[in-house]
């Protein structure tokens, strides 16, 4: 059996932590680089942990030293709608080191985690074809690292593929994500302060979302190419909120509470067809198939620690 090696940029967040799980199953090695050591909960035995910010590319190249990869997935970056210089410099100078300590490892995949946000306010459902209009910071330097990436393919044949996800949901994510945040306020009970709820939005669900970057890997035709990654569907944020009232049997919302950014859509949804035609790939979790898990996941963290 070949001995797969694969680095991962953020391996400690949400989907890091997914990902990884998946490639110790596949018995690949695994390496994560992150900022930060992982929490007690994202912690797993095989993973080699390494500390660095992407953007000092000094240090970067002293962890990749020496070092072979089979393939390197970028998580890497803020979620950040207002610091414009740290959001930059974590997404469009962390890619650009990326690309220069890596260009002569011969690496077989290179897998750049995009965002829906690099479309900004373009009508749904969005294209791969379609050329971005980013609105806010964080779209704007996911957007500069995604076309950044893409001339060192057409360039130097960098063997990248782009995967922009909408909203991802699962057992384990952050607490100030929509979901976790809505779980969390009916299992305790408290008051649940949101927008107007009228706004769609398109959930996958982790595995699913997993799944596509594991295809996207061992695609031969998916380099150089970006591909929407999502269920293809949008439900409104309202709706969700009344289906896990209806699982947990209490919600207490205040609506209008929370504002939304001038610049952010109303529905955003994507096509899906080019990651089906070419990556093999369709969702497999239903959204309510998907709540289930994650409400459960949830519940039993609540019942056994009474808090998150």
């Amino acid at each position: 059996m070949e001995n797969i090696k694969i680095l991962i940029i953020g391996g400690t967040g949400f989907i890091g932590y997914h990902l990884a799980t998946k490639c110790l199953k596949l018995r690949w090695k695994v390496t994560s680089i992150s900022l930060k050591k992982p929490r007690k909960k994202r912690k797993l035995k095989s993973v080699i942990y390494r500390l660095c910010d992407i953007s000092h590319k000094k240090k970067l190249r002293n962890i990749v030293k020496n070092k072979k990869y089979n393939y390197v997935v970028n998580l890497g970056g803020y979620v950040d709608h207002i610091n414009k210089k740290r959001t930059y410099k974590s997404h469009v100078v962390g890619s650009r080191n990326l690309f220069q300590v890596l260009k002569n490892k011969k690496i077989k995949s290179f897998i750049q985690i995009g965002s829906s946000n690099e479309y900004g306010n373009l009508k749904s459902p969005h294209y791969e074809s379609r050329i971005g209009k980013p609105k806010t910071i964080y779209g704007k330097s996911k957007y500069l690292a995604s076309n950044y990436l893409l001339e060192c393919y057409k360039k130097y044949k960098f063997p990248v593929t782009i995967i922009r996800f909408y909203q991802l949901f699962g057992p384990g994510q952050d607490i100030n994500r929509f979901l976790p945040q809505l779980i969390h306020a009916c299992l305790k009970k408290i008051v649940f302060f949101t927008s107007s709820g009228k706004q769609s939005r398109d959930f996958l669900y982790i595995d699913d979302a997993i799944e596509a970057i594991i295809k996207s890997i061992k695609a031969k035709e998916s380099k150089g190419k970006i591909f929407n990654i999502g269920s293809g569907k949008a439900i409104k944020l309202k709706k969700i909120m009344e289906i896990v009232e209806k699982r947990l049997n209490y919600f207490y919302p205040v609506y209008g509470k929370v504002t939304l950014r001038k610049d952010e859509p109303n529905i955003i949804y994507p096509n899906t067809n080019l990651a089906k035609k070419i990556l093999k790939w369709k969702n497999k979790t239903s959204f309510s198939k998907g709540l289930d898990k994650t409400i459960n996941y949830y519940k039993k963290s609540f019942n056994k620690e009474r808090a998150f």
